[in-house]
């Protein structure tokens, strides 16, 4: 039997995956899926701001690779930026890494900031869901499972949350004999999306039955923050999609989380199995 591969994240690190990308019609929903492994995922704490890949001026970042060799100019120059949008490209980086590249691996890079001190920035990979990434340009298949799993470490309060991040694909794989799936029994939702893409999208669905669970543990962007005055707010371009069972494929029994999701709800009935399914105590 695989051992469960455990990820501790501290402070603004996160993690993301990436495998094959699939946009199937429904019908293809009855698939059969395997089992493997599960992790748990700490630090969940990526400010919303930290998705606004234009503003970031990140959006071509897919075309290169993660290193310093492979990266554009345009790319280099809007990590190393001293200013506010400098800091939300370091922070989008960093989750990236941790998830894309394996634990062998890790990005370095320095930047100065406006007093003229040099920072020496290391960002170790833990996952190892995308390692070409390291080499080459990330592919459409990494780009969406990527955006999903970065969109399922968004905070709306900035705190991280331990939480349980499953998938069909490897490696968020769950077994269903693992403690993971005891310790953390309540589906929260599913995150799904391309951040890359030329008109960059990323959604979001709820369970309906665990939402005060979430909100209790100040996870809020599945299905929304509660205002004051009681109107959901979304956060940032995470669209919320609505209840998961309207637009995913149900719950995989073994290792509780959703196949699959319609891609672009109320645009297309093609759905993608590079969704990010996340699960709380």
């Amino acid at each position: 039997m695989s051992l469960k591969r455990t990820f501790i994240v501290l402070g603004w690190a996160g993690v993301l995956s990436g495998c094959v990308a699939e946009v199937e019609d429904t019908d293809a929903w009855d698939e059969p899926v395997g089992e493997s492994q599960g992790a748990l995922l700490g630090g969940n704490a990526l400010s919303t701001n930290a998705l606004n890949l234009n503003a970031l001026n990140l959006n071509a970042l897919n075309l290169n690779a993660l290193n310093l060799n492979g990266l554009s100019a345009r790319n280099l120059a809007a990590i190393q930026d001293p200013g506010p949008s400098g800091a939300l490209a370091r922070e989008f980086v960093r989750y990236a890494t941790s998830c894309a590249l394996s634990s062998t691996a890790s990005f370095n890079f320095s930047w100065t900031d406006s007093s003229g001190t040099r920072h020496d920035e290391r960002y170790p990979g833990l996952l190892g869901a995308a390692p070409a990434w390291a080499t080459g340009p990330l592919d459409e298949a990494g780009q969406r499972i990527v955006s999903s799993c970065v969109a399922a470490r968004v905070n709306y309060y900035q705190v991280p949350v331990l939480l349980s991040a499953r998938s069909l694909r490897d490696p968020l794989k769950t077994l269903s004999s693992s403690k993971e799936l005891i310790d953390y029994p309540d589906i929260e939702g599913a995150f799904w999306g391309n951040l890359f893409a030329a008109q960059p999208y990323v959604n979001a669905c709820y369970n309906s039955a665990t939402v005060d669970n979430s909100r209790a543990h100040q996870r809020d962007c599945a299905a929304g923050h509660l205002t004051s005055g009681g109107s959901i707010a979304e956060c940032g371009v995470i669209r919320i999609a609505g209840p998961c069972d309207r637009v995913c494929q149900k719950l995989n029994g073994a290792g509780q989380y959703y196949p699959s999701c319609v891609d672009r709800p109320g645009q297309s009935t093609a759905t993608t199995k590079d969704v990010v399914t996340t699960a709380l105590p």
